[in-house]
């Protein structure tokens, strides 16, 4: 058993640094390309849903390499499938290719300077996350491995998904239905990586967690009834803006009174209320928004069950009436922690061992969880600051800014971390 295994362990580090020795010259050559296709997807940014150009760029770039190409998924979606050399596993690659109603705030010289309408209000447009960078890594990635596919034992499905921002309302969309139009089938996915370029991170580094890495997110809508009456004679109604905070207050309490937060953070945010019309009147009724988020299904199960229970009860307390509705946005973004262990390695030499570091999970969100539902998946952040940087704008901002020298070791990850997973 033990000479089979040190004969393992010779065979993969063979084929590692082989592999790695080949695709250098691949990785020089394609460098460029991807820069210039980030930029032209950064000039060009399209809301969920409504990414027509920028599919239009994909699948012809993805055919031009000869992968079996599929459009429309989703609406928008583009997936490639690119056979290998040899029969095996399947591993996916997904990339989000839309943008934010943002307008840029920068003197780039490919600054977005597009305009929509969005909600009824006209907008401009942004690629404010960075999944300009995504697209045209894993552009960069498939012309890699489809001018190695002779390298590859199984199959890689590239996944290229619209709205993972969310839907414009009244429709479907993102991951969730591409999921339900069968992209983790035909053929099956046996494991799924994903990237996210962080404004916040230096350059040539790597942060990943195994287990929970993003929260589930869900929205809440909370209508509380009441008695409207003279706002002089308040004893004469029932207050549903009293009611309102009441329960707003009590909330809270199931978060620092209720959660195990040294097991994982959690968060309820109340994001609007809306209530009354006139400074002198009680009103009937008032309506609360928010969001919740979760990195343990334990978690979430509790604080959705006494969030139903404490509103009811709440409003019911100062005579009035209250509803909780919760409804689901994503899932939590879980590394499976066998598949991390496993293309840990393969990180570390590709970005250096001191370059991939560990980090907390963030109470921030992202559909990649509905296909880590149907695969064991593992998703990382990839540096996107310039070195040395003092200041760095946040995701979803008018100023928000990434590196491009960060890109290429997306693409030399990706790749390899594909073939180590294929082929060992």
């Amino acid at each position: 058993m033990k000479r089979l295994l040190l004969s393992t362990i010779f065979l993969t580090i063979s084929w590692s640094a082989s592999h790695a020795q080949d695709l250098s010259k691949a990785y020089t050559d394609i460098e460029s390309k991807v820069v210039e296709w980030r930029r032209d997807i950064h000039q060009n940014p399209e809301l969920g849903n409504r990414e027509f150009k920028t599919a239009e760029k994909i699948a012809k770039h993805l055919k031009s390499l000869g992968i079996e190409v599929q459009t429309g998924v989703a609406h928008t979606g583009v997936v490639g499938l690119l056979k290998g050399g040899q029969p095996g596993k399947v591993v996916a690659l997904r990339a989000d290719i839309d943008a934010l109603p943002v307008t840029e705030r920068n003197d780039l010289p490919f600054k977005s300077t597009v305009t929509t309408e969005f909600a009824g209000e006209q907008v401009g447009v942004m690629h404010a996350c960075g999944h300009d960078t995504h697209v045209a890594i894993l552009m960069g990635v498939a012309e890699v491995l489809a001018k190695n596919k002779q390298q590859i034992k199984g199959t890689v499905k590239f996944v290229f998904q619209p709205a993972e921002e969310g839907p414009p309302p009244g429709e479907e969309g993102g991951a969730l239905l591409m999921v339900k139009e069968g992209v983790m089938e035909n053929p099956k996915v046996d494991a799924i990586f994903g990237l996210h370029i962080n404004s916040q991170t230096p350059v040539g580094t790597i942060r990943y967690k195994a287990g929970g890495i993003m929260a589930a997110a869900q929205s809440f809508t909370i209508k509380v009834k009441g008695k409207q009456s003279h706002g002089s004679q308040p004893w004469s109604g029932v207050d549903p803006i009293l009611i309102s905070a009441k329960i707003i207050d009590g909330l809270q309490t199931i978060i620092s009174r209720e959660s195990e937060l040294t097991n994982e953070a959690a968060v309820i945010t109340v994001g609007k209320i809306k209530s009354g019309i006139r400074f002198n009147i009680i009103p009937e009724s008032a309506e609360m928004i928010g969001t919740i988020r979760t990195l343990d299904y334990d978690m979430k199960d509790h604080i959705n069950r006494r969030m139903k229970e404490m509103v009811s009860t709440i409003a019911k307390a100062y005579g009035g009436e209250a509803t909780c509705e919760i409804r689901e946005a994503t899932e939590i973004t879980y590394n499976e922690p066998a598949l991390v262990e496993q293309m840990l390695p393969t990180m570390q030499r590709v970005a250096g061992a001191e370059n991939v570091q560990l980090q907390k999970a963030i109470t921030g969100a992202e559909d990649f969880s509905y296909f880590q539902k149907e695969a064991p998946g593992f998703f990382f952040f990839l540096g996107g600051m310039t070195p040395g940087n003092t200041e760095s704008f946040p995701h979803h901002t008018p100023d928000f800014l990434i590196d491009d020298s960060g890109l290429l070791l997306g693409v030399k990850t990706l790749t390899e971390m594909s073939l180590d997973y294929l082929n060992n």
